[in-house]
């Protein structure tokens, strides 16, 4: 990026995105979501063991373990996924996701497609790519605008 210039928005929130993934306890993939409208920051959430209980950083990865394929047997997991956590905390806050667009680091699985649908988000944004697109068609159906973009870059450009 030159100087004087600032990322697109979309960009500043999917980069954003990739720092909440930097919470990750997953030993598979770090994801990071961020629940946004009107340009601001409505909830965050990442992948991880629920709430105050041992993870996989302390204890190992079932699915590694049980040689299970990315994409399938998600209920063999100690993680709750980054989108249902984005839509976790912005319930404990009282806020609805109704019309937001979540910014998320990879494309969701079915069932965390499903729960966005009824959390009536109108967006979803991701630069990652996921083993299950299944979602693709029930977005559609659900009227959601999916959106690849490229994978921002990772350098942090600031005026000292």
């Amino acid at each position: 990026m030159k100087k004087g210039t600032r990322p697109a928005i979309d960009e500043y929130f999917l980069k954003i995105a990739t720092v909440v993934a930097e919470r990750s306890t997953c030993l598979r993939h770090h994801v990071g979501a961020v629940a946004v409208r009107d340009k601001h920051i409505l909830a965050t959430g990442y992948n991880g063991a629920a709430s105050g209980l041992k993870d996989c950083l302390e204890l190992g990865c079932l699915r590694d373990e049980m040689n299970i394929e990315s994409g399938t047997r998600h209920e063999i997991c100690r993680a709750i996924h980054a989108e249902q956590n984005v839509i976790i905390q912005a319930a404990l806050h009282g806020i609805t996701l109704g019309g937001a667009t979540v910014y998320v680091t990879h494309p969701p699985c079915i069932l965390c497609a499903k729960m966005l649908v009824n959390a009536k988000i109108k967006r979803f944004v991701t630069f990652g790519n996921y083993a299950d697109d299944s979602f693709k068609d029930l977005f559609k159906e659900a009227g959601i605008e999916f959106e690849l973009h490229e994978k921002p870059p990772s350098r942090i450009t600031y005026l000292p």
